[in-house]
């Protein structure tokens, strides 16, 4: 009794804070919508402010937040024309990169997601073996062995945080043995990609040289490492990779530590948060797990479900290279433009039922989580590989893990994502 009286003062806690979120977004005049504001997305009340604009404003100018200036995109045929026309938007990192906000000076590292055409394509395809279908069937082995290993050990009876004791421990290793990266220090592969992608409000830092500290650290740590495999003869590793393919032997120190802290990043957040998110959409939707747990061959539909539905990345920003239109306004050379992939995965003029989570879609892979054109997300098979041998594993040995507290999000518009999830498995 005890526990539903906690889960109902939590249910009502939230439709509170959702209905005070829907009056804020539609009493505040438009020209003041700053919709990339982290406590949005910290709260979970992003959804009533890219609503309104969807419907009353889909290409929005916000001239109201602590940072320059910036397009919101939020509809899904809008956010696609830019992701595929790399020749009128670029992700270059000189022009300010692929976050709303600039990358502080020092920070600025380029990577094949932070650059245009012809290198990014020659950086992108140095590592582009790895996530083969023959490699993925490999790596389906070691997956599901260390996936067993990890539920296996988890506590019954007892509350534990998901993220931690399951989402970043699988990830991590994942990211360990792509870099054959030391297997015992792993955890800083964590650490190190929490670090670049924090806000300064976010409290994972307490000083920006806290954070200069410990990305030197990453970089002189790889940098041992890179030493290493370019003296040595080429290994199935991403480092190796990069080491002797001609695009990325020559990297200077800089473009070797933006691919690094792409690849840590894309392999450990977007991962981690969405298979987190998949316990708690499942667990806010129990008629779509008694659907699951009746038909688990659903998981093949489900994952790209719980991808759409999370965002894991909830957008990416480019800089017009000329002056272009969209939706009816003028976006000049040098805007930046802002991708809202997590408002297009909830247009309800391309997707049915967008607000709902629903395992059996007939068409669930249309989601733009993954990015589009030259851009999209290398890493894409490996990440629905994970997330389906999680489920699969899951089902066979729980017949429920369940949610018994609010979630903790990340404090961030860039990673839409969870600091800790309290489950218990009875």
């Amino acid at each position: 009794m005890h526990g539903t009286i906690e889960t109902s003062t939590a249910e009502t806690d939230k439709a509170a804070r959702l209905r005070a979120a829907r009056e804020e977004a539609y009493a505040t005049p438009l020209k003041d919508f700053h919709p990339g504001a982290p406590r949005h997305f910290r709260d979970d009340t992003l959804w009533p402010w890219f609503e309104r604009l969807r419907a009353e404003e889909p290409v929005h100018y916000c001239t109201n937040a602590p940072i320059e200036p910036y397009w919101s995109v939020v509809k899904y045929n809008d956010i696609m024309h830019v992701d595929t026309s790399h020749q009128i938007f670029s992700s270059d990192s000189t022009l300010g990169g692929i976050s709303i906000r600039d990358a502080p000076p020092g920070y600025d590292w380029p990577s094949f997601i932070a650059m245009d055409e012809p290198r990014h394509s020659a950086q992108r395809k140095t590592v582009s073996p790895m996530f083969t279908p023959d490699h993925l069937d490999e790596l389906a082995v070691l997956i599901r062995a260390r996936t067993r290993k990890v539920l296996d050990g988890l506590p019954r009876g007892e509350t534990f945080n998901f993220v931690d004791r399951v989402s970043i421990e699988l990830t991590t290793q994942m990211l360990a043995t792509l870099f054959d990266f030391p297997f015992e220090q792993r955890r800083k592969l964590t650490r190190w990609s929490d670090v670049a992608t924090a806000l300064p409000k976010s409290g994972v830092v307490e000083s920006e040289q806290q954070r200069r500290d410990e990305l030197n650290e990453c970089a002189a740590t790889f940098a041992g490492l890179w030493n290493e495999r370019v003296n040595s003869e080429p290994r199935n590793d991403l480092l190796s990779m990069m080491a002797h393919h001609d695009a990325t032997r020559y990297m200077d120190r800089d473009n070797l530590m933006g691919n690094l802290l792409l690849l840590i990043v894309g392999g450990n957040d977007t991962t981690r948060n969405t298979m987190t998110g998949s316990v708690l959409a499942l667990n806010e939707n129990p008629d779509q797990f008694a659907k699951l747990r009746a038909d688990p061959k659903l998981i093949d539909t489900m994952v790209p479900e719980v991808i759409r539905w999370q965002t894991p990345l909830a957008h990416m920003r480019r800089t017009a290279l000329q002056d272009t239109e969209l939706g009816g306004k003028t976006i000049k050379k040098g805007d930046r433009v802002v991708m809202w992939y997590v408002s297009g995965n909830r247009d309800e003029e391309v997707i049915e039922r967008p607000n709902e989570f629903i395992i059996d879609r007939k068409r669930p892979k249309i989601h733009l989580s993954f990015g589009f054109g030259i851009h999209r997300c290398v890493g894409m098979r490996l990440a629905e590989l994970q997330l389906r041998i999680v489920w699969e594993e899951m089902l066979d040995r729980f017949d429920r893990i369940e949610v018994v507290g609010e979630p903790k999000r990340v404090y961030s518009s860039f990673v839409k994502g969870y600091e800790s999830l309290p489950v218990r498995i009875s």
